[in-house]
């Protein structure tokens, strides 16, 4: 059965996508089965992976308005050992759309996902930048709510937010959901500035932050804009050493050697 991580912050420009990319490649790496789904109206993780979408493409809007299983969209091995469920921009309507059905609107996803679970052994979920419908559909199907947090200015701006929506989903739609951890992205080791922000966000989050650090590195920009990961498009580069370092801190979390 696998493993379900949602990547969210509702704080954009924090390399969400980014990660939620290199993580799901990173274990497909490392033999594993791994599922991207894509719930951003951005679709940015979608085209990072390097699939191109058009108005006759099945997406998650599909899955959401109930026109579609969520195992009819998936596409198979956009990457060795990563299937992909892609967003397209119609899901920006999907918020409004689960309002006015208000009974089971943030369970779609969870309906959905319990069918197709035993056939990997991790589901990542690129969640939008927003605290809506989507993203509490994301949060009621997982195990756990990856945090990538910036070390800039207001870094730690929504993260409270974020983890009030944790709080609610836990009392009301998913009772065991925890943290998985608190990645910090865009690290400038030269400045004063960066070195405070991730002191404070250690104090904050202790144990659940990272020892890796993701570091502020044009490749990485480049990479998904290419429809590649990091470790495709730099492999050597400080970007996947950093994001592969990441990705087997995630696997000895979770009981992998």
């Amino acid at each position: 059965m696998a493993k379900i991580i949602s990547v969210s912050n509702q704080k954009g420009g924090v390399g969400k996508t980014t990660t939620s990319i290199n993580l799901a490649c990173g274990l497909a790496m490392a033999n594993k089965r791994v599922l991207l789904i894509d719930i951003d109206p951005q679709f940015n993780a979608t085209t990072g992976v390097g699939y191109e979408i058009d108005n006759k493409t099945l997406s998650m809007y599909h899955v959401f308005v109930g026109e579609k299983k969520l195992k009819d969209v998936i596409v198979k091995n956009v990457k060795e050992n990563v299937d992909l469920a892609p967003s397209s921009i119609d899901v920006a309507a999907v918020d409004l759309i689960l309002l006015e059905q208000k009974n089971n609107n943030q369970n779609v996803l969870k309906t959905q996902i319990d069918e197709i679970k035993d056939d990997y052994d991790f589901i990542i979920i690129d969640c939008p930048p927003s605290l809506g419908l989507i993203n509490r559909n994301g949060l009621a199907i997982s195990n756990t709510v990856l945090i990538p947090i910036q070390a800039e200015h207001y870094a730690m701006h929504g993260v409270a937010q974020l983890l009030r929506t944790i709080k609610k989903v836990k009392e009301t739609l998913n009772k065991d959901l925890t943290v998985e951890g608190v990645l910090v992205t865009m690290f400038d080791a030269r400045t004063k500035l960066a070195h405070d922000i991730l002191e404070e966000i250690m104090k904050t989050f202790g144990p659940k932050v990272y020892r890796s650090v993701i570091p502020r590195n044009i490749k990485i920009s480049e990479s998904s804009i290419d429809g590649k990961s990091i470790f495709e498009y730099d492999r050597n580069g400080p970007g996947s050493v950093a994001y592969l370092d990441f990705v087997k801190e995630v696997l000895k979390e979770n009981g992998y050697s």
